[in-house]
């Protein structure tokens, strides 16, 4: 029944994550823009092309890079889903933490399948500090959800896993 939540939450966090970069890439052609000032300078629209990770982290352009990203993508997914699967089957915080963390991996998954990069559309400033940095949906579902995995880790267990005579 829990597996429910981690699935849904996943499919949820990828159709948000590619519906936002479909209607503001390509939908408000923000790839031809380059910028979009929606509600400056909390939050703009800036066009990036990610080969790396976050912050342009691991940044190449060649194809081992790429696929190196995706192989260990699926496989961190593919953790975190075993993990919580085995140690917090009926927890419902950390069913939906991972799968947020899942979705939102996946939707840059999916990016890099098709494009060959992730697309960056958000950028966010406050306070007299200028930003340089885009990100997506996807990285806010990917950190919400590992917040979260970590914040709840055994506060949330069935007690059946928490019984010393087990």
């Amino acid at each position: 029944m829990t597996q429910r939540l981690l699935i849904g939450a996943a499919l949820l966090a990828f159709a948000a994550d590619q519906v936002s970069k479909y209607a503001v890439v390509h939908g408000m052609e923000l790839s031809r823009r380059l910028a979009i000032d929606v509600w400056p300078p909390l939050l703009n629209f800036r066009y990036g092309e990610n080969t790396g990770i976050n912050f342009g982290l691991f940044e190449g352009e060649s194809d081992i890079v790429r696929w190196s990203l995706i192989v260990f993508s699926i496989a961190v997914v593919a953790a975190v889903w075993l993990w919580v699967r085995r140690n917090h089957p009926n927890s419902r915080v950390m069913q939906i933490g991972a799968g947020l963390l899942v979705g939102g991996a996946l939707g840059n998954v999916f990016d890099r399948l098709v494009y060959g990069y992730v697309l960056d559309f958000l950028n966010m400033s406050c306070c007299g500090i200028n930003n340089p940095f885009v990100f997506n949906l996807a990285d806010v579902f990917i950190f919400v959800g590992a917040v979260g995995l970590v914040l709840f880790e055994g506060r949330d267990r069935d007690k059946t896993s928490r019984d010393p005579k087990r």
